[in-house]
């Protein structure tokens, strides 16, 4: 049985690190490989996911810096590990363990390194970019997760001949809510009770600007003076927040909208939902998006990334262009008030995850690229 290892970022709650802990399970289960998981930064939420693998060790490689000395020390210390535990595959999961992933399995020499890619543009330095293209270079393949992503890799240089695109598997059963009683979801999550609100949801970190949550800010205001019982919940949490509420303020739609921070109940949040929205000026492709299918509402998302490849337009929600809150406001409009046409889109957009977005896809398809070993 062949060794394989997976090296994650942290343990966070973000997408990447959702998707990550998610195919270590996933493989280990399976049982065809002999899995390991180290990581750059042993901490955050998803820990005790991890923990429950029953794995012996889970080594941490910290690194405060790409130039300094440390990182030639967590360098020598990982390609210490890889060979020590006969690693044959390494599989690296984001910008971070891209680099650092690629460059110690050519020290240990690791006959197969498989890298990711999850976002196009917008994200990464002009520096970050050309390191990251260095790291892509020692890599055997590369795993995009959507078409959107491959094509991005490609016009930056990227052969297409390594590039194998796996989209992002979703744990239905994850996403299944513990309760549906709206008045304790609502207590809980610090949101209006009534049985008359429809909430808007957006699921996203406040960390980066690259999400655009002052377009959804834009689109709430609009809605607002139209259908005065939409509300509007950003659930996320960083170092944008302040600057948001002041923005919410001045566009005077406090009382329609409901900061709710990182929420580790989101299947109970979208349970109570009407419809999920991205407005992001670029992603690779959205675990929220499928997040929002999966609950069975209906989606409104800015046209970036692998959106178009989620999302069938007027079937299973619209697609606006970035930053044009006007359309996104009208379409929401739309679905408020038709709400049989906002039922059928969640009920198709549920039945497309099911098929095309299962977990038992994802594995399917990283059994057959590792096999290539």
């Amino acid at each position: 049985m062949k060794n394989v290892l997976q090296l994650i970022g942290s343990f966070h709650q973000g997408g990447s690190e959702r998707q990550a802990v998610q195919l270590a399970r996933l493989l280990r289960e399976d049982g065809s490989f002999n899995v390991s998981v180290a990581t750059l930064e042993n901490a955050g939420v998803l820990q005790a996911e991890v923990e429950k693998l029953g794995l012996a060790e889970i080594p941490e490689f910290k690194l405060t810096s790409f130039y300094n000395a440390n990182f030639l020390k967590q360098l020598t210390k990982c390609a210490r590990f890889l060979r020590a535990n006969k690693i044959e595959i390494i599989h690296t999961h984001d910008f971070y363990t891209n680099i650092f992933g690629m460059f110690a399995a050519q020290l240990a020499r690791v006959p197969f390194a498989v890298a990711s890619k999850r976002e196009t543009g917008g994200m990464r330095s002009k520096t970050q970019k050309i390191i990251e293209k260095l790291a892509f270079r020692q890599a055997d393949a590369i795993v995009a997760n959507s078409a959107a992503v491959k094509n991005y890799l490609i016009s930056e240089g990227i052969s297409a001949a390594g590039i194998k695109v796996i989209y992002n598997g979703l744990d239905l059963e994850r996403l299944t809510p513990r309760t549906t009683d709206r008045k304790a979801i609502c207590a809980e999550l610090g949101l209006p009770d009534e049985e008359n609100i429809k909430f808007i949801t957006l699921v996203a970190n406040l960390r980066h600007r690259v999400k655009n949550q002052p377009m959804f800010l834009r689109v709430a205001q609009k809605v607002s003076r139209e259908i005065p019982n939409a509300h509007f919940v950003l659930a996320g949490e960083g170092e944008l927040a302040e600057g948001l509420q002041n923005l919410a303020k001045e566009l005077q739609i406090t009382e329609n909208t409901h900061f709710i921070g990182r929420c580790t109940r989101v299947p109970e949040l979208l349970s109570v939902s009407f419809a999920g929205v991205l407005t992001s000026f670029n992603e690779g492709f959205s675990n929220s998006i499928l997040e929002y299918m999966a609950a069975g509402k209906p989606v409104v998302a800015t046209r970036v990334g692998g959106a178009g490849e989620a999302i069938i337009e007027n079937e299973t929600g619209f697609l606006v262009e970035s930053d044009d809150a006007e359309a996104m406001a009208a379409r929401l409009i739309e679905l408020l008030r038709d709400q049989e046409k906002a039922r059928k889109f969640g009920a198709k957009g549920r039945k497309i995850v099911e098929e095309k977005f299962s977990c038992a896809a994802q594995l399917e398809n990283t059994l057959r690229l590792y096999g290539k070993v």
